[in-house]
């Protein structure tokens, strides 16, 4: 089976890669059968011979995946349309952070809904006794009337 890999060039990490097709059981700096390319991660340069390419995959020749996303990302005369990415990728203790803050942030706001309710209740309380003992006195009040006390007498005189 023929396939469409990266060929590793370059010293200790600054890695430049040819693409090339290749059989599957050969190692990897291995005799290719035909050189399409060169790729430089680092400073994101590829020349590619894209029609060759698509021609290898109509054959059969079988692209890794980093390859095919190079094929696809490729423009006309060979070159990389490199899309820098908007989404930052974060690592697990990261993620775990951010979880931890929106837990937190939640937490709070949900206490700080209930001390609000707290302190209406709190504050609602004296309210309401206060206006219960001005009912009471206004009852007393009325009940101890002097009009009321002439029409209670008139009413005892009478019958």
């Amino acid at each position: 089976m023929l396939k469409i890999r990266l060929k590793r060039l370059g010293a200790k990490k600054a890695p430049a890669y040819r693409i090339i097709v290749i059989n599957s059981t050969t190692k990897r700096e291995g005799k290719p059968i035909q050189e399409l390319g060169h790729y430089n991660p680092k400073t994101k340069i590829m020349k590619l011979d894209k029609d060759a390419a698509l021609d290898w995959i109509k054959k059969g020749a079988q692209p890794t995946e980093t390859v095919k996303y190079l094929i696809d990302n490729c423009n006309k005369d060979g070159s990389l349309n490199y899309k820098p990415k908007t989404e930052k990728k974060l690592s697990k203790k990261a993620i775990a952070k951010v979880e931890a803050e929106k837990q937190a942030k939640a937490k709070a706001t949900e206490e700080a809904k209930v001390v609000k309710t707290v302190e209406v209740e709190v504050t609602a309380d004296p309210v309401v006794e206060k206006i219960e003992e001005i009912v009471e006195t206004a009852e007393k009040t009325v009940a101890k009337s002097p009009a009321k006390e002439a029409k209670e007498e008139t009413a005892e005189t009478e019958a």
